[in-house]
């Protein structure tokens, strides 16, 4: 999916786009972000908390980094792209062969952890469409293959497999990710 013409039907495929929130979201409290007020196309935000990224059972961090920029995207937790220069790179690995594509962001290159299994841990726009190119040079990670940290919060992550967002205590859903959500 490449031509501008799929793209552009692609980004027209989605109902939601953050200008109302639907019945189905949950409330805010003081200091929380509901997912429904995000925008689609998503926005993109530099944010200096401190993001930490550890492999499961191992306290030497992959990535430290108070200089993460944060995608918000309708009906998603924030994904936390974090700079390469703020990552151990030499823990990670491309995986060649293995690619998606966003019709936001462009096409996406896939990392695991060096000397480990073959499971992306983490995904990355090498050459991102224009409107996303601050992403070009940082990694996200999935919180559910490492552990993620916002400000020392434990990140939980997004329902399902394929979606990557971190959850935490200042973001509201419900959620795309569960089964009968793909067109939100």
């Amino acid at each position: 999916m490449n031509s501008e013409a799929a793209i552009r039907a692609a980004q027209n495929q989605w109902k939601h786009r953050g200008a109302q929130r639907p019945a189905f979201a949950l409330p805010t409290q003081p200091g929380q972000e509901s997912v429904w007020d995000y925008p689609r196309p998503p926005a993109l935000l530099s944010d200096t908390r401190t993001v930490q990224v550890r492999a499961k059972g191992n306290t030497a961090p992959i990535a430290n980094s108070v200089r993460a920029l944060r995608v918000l995207e309708t009906a998603a937790p924030p994904t936390w792209y974090i700079p390469k220069q703020d990552i151990d790179m030499q823990r990670l690995v491309e995986l060649k062969g293995q690619s998606s594509f966003c019709e936001w962001k462009g096409a996406a290159t896939y990392w695991a952890i060096s000397n480990a299994s073959a499971q992306p841990v983490a995904w990355s726009y090498e050459k991102p469409r224009s409107e996303f190119a601050a992403l070009q040079g940082h990694i996200c990670f999935y919180p559910s293959r490492v552990e993620c940290y916002v400000n020392d919060e434990r990140v939980r992550p997004q329902p399902s497999e394929f979606y990557g967002g971190w959850v935490t205590d200042e973001v509201i859903g419900p959620f795309k990710g569960d089964p009968g959500t793909s067109h939100w």
